[in-house]
């Protein structure tokens, strides 16, 4: 990639890689990290926590602590539209293992405290995980080969939610106390986290041509953040309006799979959680590697738009055919999860990646990123607050097909709202 001579070893034989050797390390190294940054976070979905001794409210104990862990989830999320546009790529490792060595001490604090105070661990563990996503991001963007390593990143939390609560379920099948499986699931990610982690330090800055097809990044201030929204912001609103209803239903789905699971008729199939997201995780990530074949920025936007479309669509299409009967309850669950992938996946990366470098302005794509990220995660507290306050009478499979039904028909409507605008735009 690059003919520099400075760094460690490994450093040097990535800078002059083949791509796919260069792809395959960064790609599995960003995998790793953020894979096993979920073993911190989405384990305590796996338990049902139906007989809390001790719990003084009458919300649900297991509906609190989703609440509180996405509060400080979304409160992270806003920080880190500073903090991950800020970051210098020098330091970006070592924030990474201390914002996730806090979530540990909180999980292990969940386990300690009263039942009374668990939520606020569970916030404390999401205020610290919450900018991980950016930071390992800033290590693949800004390259010809960002697709590749954004889909190989991105596989990880397709992937990473289900397997880390299979082995959360399997824990607590094991004996396991509920307040502790979190805990003792971290630990066991602990060395395959310290191990990406020190893979993804080693490498490389881009290269000249990689700043040449895709724009030089570099940490961005706040007039240069503030220069960025005023240019490009109907576009930006349009764009984060749809992401915040797709982190709602994903985020909703996602922290809800034993309770959705159980409706279906799997209420003990740990491995349910992991075998119906590896087609998903296929699927999506072939369709977005592909990308890469795009050379031209703006084209490439127009085409993530319309990956987005088709995800949207699949969505509504799969929940009108299993409420239909057309559908059996697994099928679904792997469609509509291809579908919401499809759409939710390309703003974590390829999509805010490729604008960066269409619009020619020297900054990062994590910076974009978060900006939708923490309105995506503000928009799941509240979808959690209706569910647990708003007195609704459905069960969690109505709720989850009408907010299916909500972000498939809005957010096709926005992605064609989004295109249109950014087609008229001229050419940065």
């Amino acid at each position: 990639m690059s003919e520099k001579s400075q760094g460690s070893f490994i450093s040097r034989w990535l800078a002059n890689a083949p791509p796919w050797a260069f792809a395959a390390y960064g790609g599995t190294a960003a995998f790793a990290a953020y894979f096993s940054m979920y073993a911190y976070r989405k384990p305590f979905a796996a338990a049902n926590y139906g007989s809390i001794v001790g719990w003084p409210f009458e919300i649900d104990f297991k509906i609190a602590l989703v609440i509180a862990q996405v509060a400080g989830y979304a409160l992270s999320k806003i920080i880190g539209v500073k903090v991950v546009s800020e970051t210098p790529s020098g330091r970006r490792a070592g924030t990474i293992l201390f914002l996730v060595g806090g979530a540990e001490l909180a999980l292990i604090g969940f386990g300690l405290v009263p039942p009374a105070f668990a939520p606020l661990a569970l916030f404390a563990n999401g205020l610290g995980l919450g900018m991980i996503w950016g930071l390992v991001f800033g290590f693949l963007e800004g390259r010809r080969l960002s697709e590749v390593l954004s889909a190989m990143l991105c596989a990880s939390f397709i992937l990473a939610s289900g397997v880390v609560k299979s082995v959360g379920k399997a824990l607590l099948l094991t004996g396991v106390d509920e307040r502790w499986m979190p805990a003792l699931t971290g630990l066991l990610f602990a060395p395959l986290l310290l191990v990406a982690v020190a893979g993804l330090a080693q490498m490389p800055a881009p290269d000249a041509e990689d700043e040449a097809q895709r724009v030089r990044r570099a940490p961005m201030s706040a007039r240069d953040r503030a220069a960025l929204l005023a240019a490009h912001g109907p576009v930006l609103a349009v764009l984060v309006a749809v992401y915040v209803l797709l982190t709602a239903v994903r985020d909703f789905r996602d922290n809800f799979a034993a309770e959705i699971w159980a409706e279906l008729g799997f209420k003990n199939g740990a491995a349910m959680f992991s075998l119906s997201e590896i087609p998903i995780a296929v699927v999506v990530l072939v369709g977005l590697a592909a990308l890469i074949r795009v050379r031209d920025n703006r084209r490439a936007v127009v085409f993530n738009f319309a990956f987005i479309g088709a995800g949207l669509v699949l969505l509504g299409l799969s929940t009108g055919l299993h409420q239909a009967g057309l559908l059996g309850p697994v099928w679904w669950m792997v469609a509509s999860g291809a579908g919401l992938y499809m759409a939710y996946t390309p703003f974590n990366g390829m999509l805010f990646d490729r604008m960066i470098a269409a619009t020619g302005t020297v900054g990062t794509a994590g910076f974009l990123i978060y900006v939708a990220d923490s309105s995506g995660y503000v928009g799941s507290v509240a979808l959690l607050l209706v569910k647990a306050f708003g007195n609704l009478d459905l069960d969690w499979i109505q709720f989850l097909t009408a907010l299916a039904y909500l972000t498939s028909v809005a957010g096709v409507v926005g992605m064609a709202v989004a295109a249109a605008m950014m087609l008229r735009k001229p050419q940065g």
